[in-house]
């Protein structure tokens, strides 16, 4: 299961609100609301948040195994 925990954390400590990320980076409420129930997104959608909080994709995004898949 993809999670976008370390979002969440990357933004605090950046001191970003979601807000920050539509406004600097064009991302949309859908899209929000979208990585707040660890939803898919698009590679470009994962760029630009890269971008916006100047970090790596790891600071934005976790693989976790599903219990079932394991």
């Amino acid at each position: 299961m993809i999670s976008y925990d370390p979002l969440w954390e990357t933004m605090r400590r950046k001191g970003a609100t979601t807000y920050t990320l539509q406004v600097k980076g064009g991302i949309s409420s859908s899209t929000i609301r979208r990585l707040k129930a660890n939803e898919s997104v698009s590679t470009n959608t994962l760029d630009a948040l890269c971008k916006i909080l100047a970090c790596e994709l790891s600071d934005v995004v976790i693989y976790r195994p599903d219990i079932s898949d394991v």
